[in-house]
């Protein structure tokens, strides 16, 4: 039961899609509507506010980074075992994906997933992160950005696990997220391919306010 509770309140917490929310408190429009439709913070950013798109980030961020800290600080008192706690990291992404309070309409779970990696090891979030900027600074794609970062995050956590760093069921939660992060982004896959992606910061007629 104990476990249930702690996988159903990750999931809950993953649920908070803090583009939506901090779009209403702004008075921007709901970011499933323009753009990418990508309720994100890189969406967000073609409204041109930065402090929103800054805040989402920040907020998707920090609730995948909470979810997976309470679990991993607090499970073990209440006898989750290890697989609970990496059930927890797959739930709290799983609900920025599907949020029960958006009608299963969630993002792609980049911010959230930065969060999830920082929580389990700060040297695995940073790693990680460094990927995204590098690969962001070079092309300006945040797709491709965080399409290659999903791919080098369990490549990180492998080689980090064979250097002696305690991550045990962490590893398999860090890959199935990455696969499902990879797989959230097959419509932007085939826009790279195309030539029709759009650049970070590239506005869009229907984000105007």
């Amino acid at each position: 039961m104990a476990t249930a509770v702690f996988i159903l309140t990750a999931y809950l917490i993953g649920s908070l899609s803090f583009a939506v929310i901090v779009s209403r408190a702004f008075s921007l429009p709901d970011p499933r509507t323009y753009g990418s439709g990508n309720p994100g913070a890189t969406n967000v950013l073609r409204t041109g506010k930065k402090l929103a798109a800054l805040l989402t980030l920040i907020g998707d961020g920090g609730k995948g980074w909470l979810a997976v800290f309470l679990s991993a600080r607090y499970a073990a008192g209440y006898g989750v075992d290890a697989t609970g706690v990496a059930a927890c990291a797959v739930a709290v992404f799983l609900g920025h994906v599907f949020p029960v309070f958006f009608r299963f309409r969630g993002g792609k779970g980049v911010s959230t997933a930065g969060g999830v990696l920082f929580a389990i090891n700060p040297l695995l979030g940073l790693g990680t992160l460094a990927t995204w900027i590098i690969v962001a600074l070079f092309f300006r794609y945040s797709s491709l950005a965080a399409i290659v970062s999903a791919v080098f995050a369990p490549l990180y956590a492998f080689f980090m696990s064979l250097l002696g760093f305690e991550l045990g069921l962490m590893l398999p939660a860090v890959i199935l997220i990455s696969a499902l992060l990879v797989w959230r982004h097959k419509t932007n896959i085939l826009k790279l391919v195309a030539g029709k992606e759009r650049r970070i910061g590239e506005k869009r007629e229907s984000a105007s306010v």
